[in-house]
């Protein structure tokens, strides 16, 4: 092939592989193109023909990926509208500069195969899931959320399962010359196999005697703050707060509202919060808030006592950059570009940290706002371990498809993590009780106002993972490549000699 031919290929291997992401599910496909990416990388003959074919390949992968990225920027399309399909290209080239670095590594620490690539490749994940705040969406291990290998996240977490993944590619492209080269190409067929299409064989959630209440007002973003429409979205969450349990003797313990449920600052929201703890009962209500100190934004989340007064609050930590704060703001906003959700001109504040709130007989649980379910690292830096995991987002951000439903997966991708479940509330959907093994017990349809009473699963004993997060996996990597290091280094000295 020429340059040319192998580079658009790479593209559309890369956009293949994206049918293994949802809304469409399909990791087999998704692992057939990594193992055709894995085969014409192995016809690579330089470094700069790998790092140009892992490129093109990314490309592809996070243009069909990411195609949810335009979403936000239509919301205000006479403001933002241009941004979208710079912000998709821009994001998608850029994200594939770390495959492209991997494709570089692997053919630079191993002239012939693609054996290198097990260790490159998921080096360069991990390093986009850190590096600038990180982004790890899109992980190859995310398509897994629902097949029998998704599980492996409870011992390996989502890098060491990325690098399982790339072995299973990589050894599938061994000749099969010799028994133990037919063996290892009919073990990763096994592997592979069956890491995709079996189903999740764990036993049923253990459940507890209490239930949580997930609200979802479906506002649209472009209604969301509309003056007219506010009153409609508030009375909507009332009603779903003072309804009767669906079932007898399921009277929700908790109630949870979404991200920013409410269109007012907290000091400004006196009466309101009073006329939700009046329709919540008995029963708790934490739901999400903007507030404000002398200096500062937060997007955050409270817990409401009976009488509305503020009991416990949690300022989200890893905000969105372009989103919640620009980088580097004072230069942007001499051009007049802002972030889409920033509410003070730099944009939100980061608040301290990750923080435990106490829910009295229900446990502790670790409030995640939006876009802090997408790292794993965030869950795993609680200063103690919850009972359970709560989760309020504002996804109609994320547009109608793609967007929400792979940002559910990432959040059920944590609850296999820690081996704790899930209470998720987001605005437009997908608003879902997760149990231990990242399993749906109970949710909402996309797009759909309503609410739903879920019993809460019972934590499992800590997991793996959740003891060691990714250290161990990082001195794997690094043993790893400091081996191929050495062993290039050996052949280019029988070279010279």
């Amino acid at each position: 092939m020429s340059g040319w031919r192998r580079v658009g290929l790479a593209g559309l291997l890369g956009a293949s592989a994206g049918f293994g992401q949802a809304p469409y599910d399909q990791p087999l496909i998704l692992m057939l193109a990594l193992t055709l990416a894995c085969y014409l990388f192995g016809q690579a003959q330089t470094t700069r023909q790998a790092a140009v074919f892992g490129w093109a390949f990314g490309t592809g992968y996070f243009a069909h990926t990411l195609q949810w990225i335009v979403s936000p920027f239509m919301v205000d399309v006479a403001r933002h509208g241009w941004m979208a399909p710079f912000a998709l290209l821009f994001l998608a080239a850029g994200l594939a500069l770390f495959w492209g670095g991997a494709f570089w590594l692997a053919r630079w620490l191993e002239r012939r195969g693609a054996w290198a690539l097990i260790l490159s490749l998921p080096a360069a994940e991990l390093v986009r899931g850190y590096l600038f705040t990180g982004f790890p969406w899109g992980l190859l291990s995310q398509s897994l959320v629902d097949s029998a290998g998704g599980q492996a996240l409870s011992w390996i977490g989502p890098y060491g399962l990325t690098l399982l993944m790339v072995a299973v590619a990589v050894a599938l492209n061994v000749r099969a010359t010799t028994w133990v080269s037919r063996t290892l190409r009919f073990g990763a067929v096994l592997l592979g196999l069956g890491a995709v299409v079996l189903p999740v064989f764990r036993p049923v959630a253990v459940l507890t005697d209490h239930s949580v209440r997930l609200i979802q007002p479906n506002a649209a973003q472009r209604d969301k703050w509309n003056p007219d429409h506010i009153p409609v979205f508030f009375d909507r969450q009332l009603t779903y707060s003072a309804a009767p349990p669906a079932a007898e003797g399921a009277v929700p313990d908790l109630i949870l509202w979404s991200e920013t449920a409410i269109p007012w600052l907290l000091d400004r929201a006196g009466s309101s919060l009073n006329e939700i703890a009046k329709a919540g009962g008995n029963a708790t209500v934490a739901l999400g808030v903007q507030r404000r100190d002398d200096s500062a934004y937060y997007n955050s989340m409270v817990v409401l006592e009976q009488g509305g007064e503020v009991a416990q609050i949690y300022d989200k930590h890893h905000l969105v950059p372009f989103g919640e704060y620009m980088p580097f703001s004072d230069v942007f906003a001499r051009i007049g570009v802002f972030g889409l959700a920033q509410r003070a001109r730099g944009g939100y504040a980061s608040g301290s940290g990750a923080k435990v709130l106490d829910f009295g007989e229900m446990g502790r649980a670790l409030p995640l706002i939006c876009y802090e379910a997408v790292f794993a690292q965030d869950v795993n830096a609680a200063p103690e371990r919850p009972d359970f995991l709560i989760q309020i987002t504002n996804d109609a951000w994320f547009g109608k498809a793609a967007g929400p439903r792979q940002h559910l997966a990432q959040a059920r991708m944590r609850a296999i993590e820690q081996g704790l479940p899930l209470a998720r509330s987001a605005n437009t959907g997908i608003s879902a009780m997760i149990d231990p093994y990242g399993r749906l017990l109970a949710s909402l349809p996309l797009n759909t106002a309503g609410y739903v009473d879920a019993p809460l699963p019972a934590p499992l004993s800590p997991t793996v993972y959740s003891r060691t997060g990714d250290l161990p996996f990082v001195f794997v990597l690094l043993a790893g490549l400091a081996c191929a290091g050495f062993r290039r280094q050996q052949r280019q000295q029988r070279v010279k000699n």
